[in-house]
């Protein structure tokens, strides 16, 4: 065993380790009734261009590379598992990794919008983390703000010239950030500040947020470079495919 793949095993364990802890269930993502009902409805039809989107790319992705099948099922299993792992932040929320930057850097942003909402639908009917009513704001925050950033900062950085695997930290890392400075966003417009009204709000939100969000976020960021790291060494053939090495030289 080479030392990429023991440190691939370490992290597995640690990771497993962490999942099998009892998690709170007094936090979740933007939980049921928590939005007003117009608020559910404008964030509900943002997001369905992007799934729309979403749904196309998917079709494209299966037409001509269903090698990349299983890799797409690990993406979407990847955020279920990280966005489940939730820590009680805000009153009505939570800090959680979303691992939906991941799927982001591989595929692109448009197929996360898919995945990612399906994540969130399970979640909030199996796991009641989050709600049916505020399905929508989950899904444009998690499983559309943060893989489009995500993908935008991955993009950057290969323009950059910047190491590929400090790229994929940068973009995953970033992308777990800004899911929680959309959410705080959208829990400052629907509830505002009785004193500094909706910019105080986010404020607050924000600052509540980034106590337990940016180790989450580094914590994010350094599994993320571990599994690529393992998908480099197992799954060469289907990344090609993919386009992800000649992208990451530039080429895609």
């Amino acid at each position: 065993m080479n030392r990429k793949q023991k440190i691939l095993m370490a992290f597995s364990i640690m990771f497993a380790l962490t999942f099998g802890v009892t998690q709170s269930v007094s936090g979740m993502h933007i939980m049921e009734g928590y939005l007003p009902p117009a608020y559910c409805i404008v964030w509900g039809a943002l997001c369905l261009p992007f799934l729309a989107a979403g749904v196309m790319k998917l079709r494209k992705i299966v037409a001509e590379n269903r090698k990349t099948l299983l890799i797409l099922a690990m993406a979407g299993a990847y955020a279920f598992v990280l966005s489940a792992l939730k820590i009680p932040s805000v009153t009505g929320s939570s800090s959680h990794p979303t691992g939906t930057g991941l799927g982001a850097v591989l595929f692109g942003p448009a197929p996360m919008a898919v995945l990612g909402a399906i994540v969130l639908l399970f979640q909030a009917i199996l796991l009641a983390h989050g709600g049916l009513t505020t399905l929508g704001a989950n899904i444009f925050s998690m499983a559309i703000a943060g893989p489009f950033l995500s993908y935008g900062v991955y993009r950057l950085s290969q323009k950059l010239k910047i190491n590929k695997l400090a790229g994929v930290f940068l973009a995953t890392a970033l992308g777990d950030l800004f899911t929680y400075c959309v959410t705080s966003v959208q829990l400052g417009i629907a509830h505002p500040s009785a004193v500094g009204g909706a910019a105080a709000s986010i404020v607050e939100f924000m600052g509540i947020f980034a106590v337990t969000q940016v180790p989450l976020a580094v914590i994010e960021g350094l599994l993320s470079v571990v599994v690529v790291m393992g998908l480099e060494t197992y799954a060469k053939p289907e990344l090609t495919d993919l386009g992800y090495f000649s992208y990451a030289q530039g080429g895609r």
